[in-house]
C-alpha cells in the first residue's frame, strides 16, 4: 500500500516544464498550485502562477528559478540581466556551452533554474533553460537570423492621428507618414519641441496600435528628463544612460536595446524605437572607438559612425514578418562643428525626414514643423491613392508660403474639422 501511494505521489509531483505549465488555463494550474502547496495561489495571475511553480520546483532540487534578459561578452560566456532599465542587476552567469546549446542571442528573455553562488562566487550560475522568450528552447533555437531577413519597403500605417485637438499626430500623419519599419530621422534644432513631440509619437503609437512594442531610448539626457517620460508616457520602455554616465554606458546600452529589439523581430513582432538622440550616440561613440587617424572635420573619427549607423540601419519591414521602426532625432544648429558633420552622415540613410524649425517655436506655433522639408519616401505605399492626390494637393497649395504661414494655415484649416479624413474631404470640393 505504501508502494502504491508513494507512485502515486511520484506522479503528481512529476517536474512540469515551463511550456508545459503555460499551456494549461487557470483552474488546471489552481489543481496543480493546491497539491504543492503554493500560497494565495488564488490571488496570482497565469504567469505569476506558472513561476511561482517553476520556482517551487527548483527549491525542491536546491537550485533557484533565474530569469532575465541575455547579455553576451566577447567571452563567449554572459549574464541574465534582471530588467532593461538597469544593466547593472546581473545576478546568474550563463556558460558558453549552454549559449551554444540552445543557440542564444544577447537580448533573449531566459528563464530557467540556476545553482546559488559558491563562498568565492559573485554570481549564481544557469544549470537548465526552461524558455527563451517564452518559447519552448528547441523552438527558440530554429528562430531565423535577423540579417537573413528579407527588407522591403514600409506598407503599413502607423497611425497616429488620436483626437481631434491633437495637431501633432494629424500633421505627421498627413505629410510625412510613418510606416511599420520606416527609418527616420526628427531633425531639431535646440528648443524646437522634439522632446514633447516624441511624448506625443509614443502615446499614439501606444493607443492606435497595440500590438506594437514601444521602446524609448535616451541617450546623454538629463536625469530628470528620464523620469518625465517614464510617468508621462506610461506602456512605453524608457531606457536611458544619462549624461553623468560614461560614454561606455551609452554604447552598451544602445547595443542592449538594439539586439533586443532584434530578437522580437525574428519572432515576428514589431517594434518602435524612439531614440534621442542619434547625435549624442555618434558622439560617446567617438570617445569610445580607437583611432584610426582618419579624422572628419569637427573632430569625428570615421570609424565612430559605424555602430550608430548599425543601429539606424537596423529599422526595416520584413516581408512576411515583423517590423522594426527607428525614430531618431538628429540635432542642428548647435554651435558645434562636429553635430553638423554627424547630422550631413545619416542624412541620406533614413527613408522619413521630419524638419523641426526654430522660427516656428519662436513665434509659438506648435508643431513647429518645416513642411517643405519634411517627407517619406515611397508614402504612396502608406497613403492611399485618393489621400495621396490629396495630401499632394495640399503641398502644392502650402509650397510657395513661408513656413510659418504654411503652418499656421493648415493648423486653422484642420481645427475646423474633427480628423483627416474630414479635413481631407475638405480639399476634395477646392
Amino acid at each position: 500500500m505504501r508502494t502504491a501511494r508513494s507512485k502515486k505521489a511520484a506522479a503528481e509531483s512529476t517536474p512540469l516544464s515551463y511550456q508545459e505549465l503555460s499551456a494549461k488555463i487557470l483552474p488546471e494550474l489552481h489543481l496543480i498550485a493546491a497539491r504543492q502547496g503554493i500560497e494565495d495561489y488564488k490571488k496570482m495571475g497565469k504567469d505569476d502562477l506558472v513561476m511561482a511553480l517553476l520556482q517551487q520546483e527548483a527549491a525542491g532540487e536546491g537550485l533557484k528559478l533565474a530569469k532575465g534578459y541575455l547579455e553576451i561578452s566577447p567571452d563567449g560566456y554572459g549574464f541574465l540581466q534582471e530588467n532593461l532599465y538597469n544593466l547593472e542587476t546581473r545576478s546568474v552567469i550563463v556558460s558558453a556551452g549552454l549559449i551554444k546549446q540552445h543557440q542564444l542571442r544577447t537580448g533573449d528573455y531566459v528563464v530557467g533554474k540556476a545553482r546559488p553562488p559558491r563562498d568565492n562566487e559573485r554570481y549564481g550560475t544557469l544549470m537548465k533553460v526552461e524558455a527563451v522568450n517564452n518559447l519552448d528552447p528547441e523552438a527558440a533555437a530554429r528562430r531565423p537570423k535577423f540579417d537573413e531577413l528579407i527588407p522591403q519597403f514600409p506598407d503599413r500605417q502607423l497611425r497616429l492621428e488620436t483626437t481631434p485637438d491633437e495637431m501633432s499626430t494629424r500633421v505627421i500623419d498627413l505629410l510625412s507618414p510613418i510606416g511599420r519599419g520606416q527609418r527616420g530621422l526628427i531633425v531639431a534644432p535646440p528648443k524646437a519641441g522634439k522632446t514633447t513631440l516624441l511624448k506625443k509619437i509614443a502615446k499614439a503609437i501606444l493607443k492606435n496600435e497595440p500590438d506594437v512594442k514601444v521602446i524609448v531610448l535616451l541617450i546623454d539626457e538629463r536625469p530628470e528628463e528620464v523620469t518625465d517620460f517614464r510617468e508621462s508616457v506610461d506602456g512605453a520602455e524608457v531606457i536611458a544612460s544619462t549624461f553623468d554616465e560614461p560614454p561606455q554606458n551609452h554604447i552598451r546600452v544602445a547595443e542592449f536595446v538594439h539586439e533586443r529589439s532584434r530578437r522580437i523581430v525574428e519572432e515576428g513582432g514589431h517594434v518602435v524605437i524612439l531614440l534621442d538622440s542619434i547625435t549624442r550616440l555618434a558622439r560617446a561613440n567617438n570617445l569610445v572607438t580607437p583611432p584610426t587617424g582618419r579624422t572628419l572635420s569637427g573632430g569625428l573619427d570615421s570609424a565612430a559612425l559605424h555602430f550608430p549607423k548599425r543601429f539606424l540601419g537596423a529599422a526595416r519591414n520584413i516581408r512576411g514578418g515583423g517590423s522594426l521602426t527607428i525614430l531618431a532625432t538628429a540635432l542642428v544648429e548647435t554651435g558645434s562643428r562636429m553635430d553638423d558633420v554627424i547630422f550631413e552622415e545619416f542624412k541620406g540613410t533614413g527613408n522619413m525626414e521630419l524638419q523641426l524649425n526654430r522660427r516656428l517655436e519662436e513665434r509659438r506655433i506648435f508643431p513647429a514643423i518645416d513642411i517643405s522639408k519634411s517627407s517619406t519616401r515611397r508614402e504612396e505605399l502608406l497613403l492611399g491613392e485618393e489621400v495621396l492626390q490629396k495630401v499632394w494637393l495640399l503641398r502644392k497649395v502650402l509650397a510657395d508660403m513661408d513656413p510659418a504661414e504654411a503652418m499656421e494655415m493648415l493648423l486653422s484649416r484642420l481645427s475646423r474639422t474633427k480628423s483627416n479624413k474630414e479635413f481631407l474631404a475638405t480639399l476634395a470640393g477646392k
